[in-house]
């Protein structure tokens, strides 16, 4: 990894310190400029004082060699190894280490150090990923998971190129400047020093753009009272560009390509956001997993008003611009607001302060808190209901969704979840895929109501069905103006028929955005044997474009593996084949590759090699679930039933809340063993609450002729119509 020869674009953070003094000041410590350094005494805060940490039997050891820094730890071939520390990672509430290998990747150590104060529990060293010890595993430290070159490196530097070459599976990646600087924000300044020296500068035509192409100002300069609210609204709102340069890093995102998408204005021009997804999010929009703030932020009435970060945050200091307890206050009235009958706690305590209730925290990496930014309000009945976080039970502990239920209740009424996050209960049951959901989720992405991220996420989740509701939101939809929301709506059609697909979809196969463009073409490819040669010829721009994305991260198995699939899809068996071991030789253990791989033999009847892709997939990742799962499909295909029962078997113990996994592993049991059938049945039944299994385990126990047939029928008469019960009824009574 090497410093890019600095391009005429790109001067360096050091040329703008001579003019913005004090905003270079700010900057300086910041998280932006400690995002990444090169190891030194005055980057590393951890103690390298050939300190040793042991964990399960394992010593690891942090040393140094004259000023060098140095681990020896377990390396991907299970020895320990010494590793030399060439970068630094963060500074706060943690800083991580990264190693440099001749093939020019840079992996992060899976230690960390604690940099918080001692009497905060901090200036230890601790291990962020102790499950992850086994060099098959995506976040061993070695492994793709943990890599800086694709995972990190676009956020944590300036002005990076990857760099990868996918002939020698080797990086050389480049970048401007190691930590993020001026340019990552305000781009490249070469022109802004060629005005800064124009004698006529001042000029209006100068003035404008101040030799920069992008606007990072406010987009409301004017916030004012309006008659009826209890908030200040927006006089204007202007367009502004600085939400997209924070979202180039503050988002879960992948990136597909180099463009400029500030320019474009559109973020897909080169990051594929994340929607609202049941591993990312909960179903009522709070954070779940890591997703970096733009995806919450853009479901809040703050971003639907034109507030931008720089109305809390410092963009040179990352610290917000006034104490935390009076930010909101910038537009939310104090006499409305910061009162006790608004919030119902004593005034100054924890629970008067905004943030605590509107934006709780997640933790994450252990000791990282992170405050949610969609600003929901709490609801401690969508809690009880669906397993939401219950805000309140951050400070008190030691109460339940229950009780903190009851206390919103007697302070404002009964006030229902259907009354605050009314797409909430719809997205629960519909990734619980309890019951078609079809029609509310149609409603939800036609409807003004709610923002593009939920009305785009909730025509993803129309991908599962295939009707009249489906079709028409779909339809409607593909016309929006807004990416994310056609987005939606092309990953909801997944299911609509050919023609109708086709109809629907192909002018997206022109949308000016490359995300819409690539992400139709990827949908459309699959109708390939059955389109027209005038259609085919339409489609291949811009599935060019898609297959351009897949190269873009030829480093990942995964850009391989979506390569195969249209090639499988276009009949060109040769290329889906190159394109699979392609996937295997860059990243062995992605399961995905090799139950694609599978499917792809299953649909040319080659059940053989489709047993042999996956049993070669469970060597390289013995742990994967999917793996044993489809191996167990294939063995039935075979008629070979004891071994499918085994990898059914091995599939749920692996995936101990995968009900499918247990109602299969049931469906392969029935004749041979009945009450082993049963028993994984009631498994299924338990995690997933769903009528159909339960079903299922009502009509096996009748043809077992057991005894808890009667009771099993008797639980399902509350989930299931009168007309099944009265079915198995009878058929209980001709069995006896």
């Amino acid at each position: 990894m090497s410093p890019l020869t600095l391009a005429a674009e790109f001067v360096g953070s050091k040329e703008c310190q001579t003019c913005h003094e004090q905003e270079y000041k700010d900057w300086q410590g910041s998280h932006h400029d400690m995002s990444m350094k090169h190891a030194s005494t005055s980057s590393v805060l951890a103690d390298f004082n050939n300190v040793k940490f042991k964990e399960a039997d394992k010593e690891s050891r942090f040393y140094k060699k004259g000023s060098e820094f140095w681990v020896n730890i377990q390396g991907p071939d299970g020895e320990f190894h010494d590793y030399q520390i060439k970068y630094t990672f963060g500074y706060e509430p943690l800083q991580q280490y990264m190693v440099e290998f001749e093939d020019g990747r840079v992996q992060l150590i899976p230690f960390a150090w604690d940099s918080r104060a001692k009497t905060l529990g901090g200036q230890r060293w601790f291990n962020l990923y102790p499950n992850y010890t086994k060099n098959h595993q995506d976040f061993f430290w070695t492994n793709t998971g943990q890599n800086w070159n694709y995972m990190c490196a676009d956020c944590h530097s300036t002005n990076v190129d990857k760099n990868f070459d996918l002939k020698t599976n080797s990086y050389k990646t480049t970048y401007s400047e190691i930590n993020v600087g001026c340019e990552a924000c305000h781009g490249p300044a070469s022109e802004h020093l060629a005005w800064s020296k124009k004698p006529d500068k001042n000029s209006i035509t100068h003035q404008k753009t101040l030799g920069f192409n992008r606007n990072l100002s406010k987009a409301v300069q004017t916030w004012v009272k309006k008659p009826g609210f209890n908030t200040l609204k927006p006089k204007d709102i202007n367009h502004s560009q600085q939400t997209l340069v924070c979202a180039q890093c503050h988002s879960r995102r992948t990136q597909i390509s180099n463009k400029d998408h500030i320019n474009a204005n559109q973020f897909g021009e080169r990051y594929l956001l994340s929607l609202i997804t049941s591993d990312t999010y909960y179903p009522d929009g709070q954070i779940y997993d890591e997703v970096f703030v733009y995806g919450s932020f853009l479901q809040s009435k703050m971003y639907q008003n034109g507030v931008v970060c720089s109305n809390c945050h410092d963009p040179h200091t990352a610290q917000l611009t006034m104490p935390e307890k009076v930010v909101c206050l910038q537009c939310h009235q104090a006499q409305t607001y910061a009162q006790k009958k608004h919030h119902q706690h004593n005034e100054d305590s924890s629970g008067a302060q905004c943030v605590n209730c509107h934006m709780p925290q997640t933790t994450y990496m252990e000791i990282d808190k992170r405050r949610d930014h969609g600003w929901h309000k709490p609801s401690p009945a969508m809690a009880k209901s669906f397993g939401t976080p219950d805000t309140c039970l951050t400070c008190h502990e030691d109460k339940d969704s229950q009780w903190s239920d009851e206390q919103v209740t007697k302070w404002f009424g009964k006030k229902t979840w259907e009354t605050t996050e009314p797409f909430a209960p719809v997205f629960a049951i519909s990734d619980a895929q309890f019951q078609n959901m079809s029609q509310q989720l149609s409603k939800i992405s036609q409807s003004h109501e709610y923002s593009e991220i939920i009305r785009a996420s909730a025509l993803s989740r129309l991908a599962n069905y295939s009707d009249t509701n489906s079709l028409i939101a779909v339809a409607r939809n593909a016309k929006h103006p807004d990416t994310l929301v056609k987005r939606g709506a092309i990953t909801g059609a997944a299911n609509i028929p050919l023609t109708e697909r086709w109809r629907i979809l192909s002018p997206l196969l022109a949308d000016p955005v490359l995300v819409v463009r690539a992400e139709a073409a990827r949908s459309l490819v699959s109708l390939w044997v059955n389109l027209t040669d005038g259609q085919k010829q339409a489609l291949q721009p811009s599935l060019k474009e898609y297959l351009a994305m897949q190269d873009f991260n030829a480093d990942r198995g995964y850009a391989h593996t979506n390569k195969a699939i249209v090639f499988g899809y276009q009949q060109n068996d040769n290329a889906a084949i190159s394109a699979f071991e392609a996937s295997f030789r860059i990243e062995p253990y992605f399961a995905s590759a090799y139950v694609n791989m599978a499917e792809f033999y299953r649909q040319r009847q080659q059940n053989t090699n489709a047993i042999k892709v996956l049993l070669r997939g469970i060597n390289a990742n013995p742990d994967d679930s999917a793996l044993p799962y489809n191996l167990g499909l294939a063995y039935i295909r075979d008629k070979q039933t004891e071994k499918a029962q085994h990898y059914f078997y091995d599939a749920s113990t692996k995936a101990k809340t995968n009900a499918n996994y247990y109602y299969v592993y049931a469906l392969s049991l029935q004749t041979s063993h009945p009450k082993k059938a049963e028993q994984a049945l009631g498994t299924a039944y338990s995690i997933s609450g769903s009528p159909q299994h339960l079903y299922t385990l009502c009509n096996l126990q009748i043809d077992n002729k057991s005894f808890e047939a009667a009771q099993c029928i008797k639980a399902l008469e509350k989930l299931a119509p009168p007309n099944v019960i009265v079915e198995l009824k009878e058929k209980m009574n001709t069995v006896k």
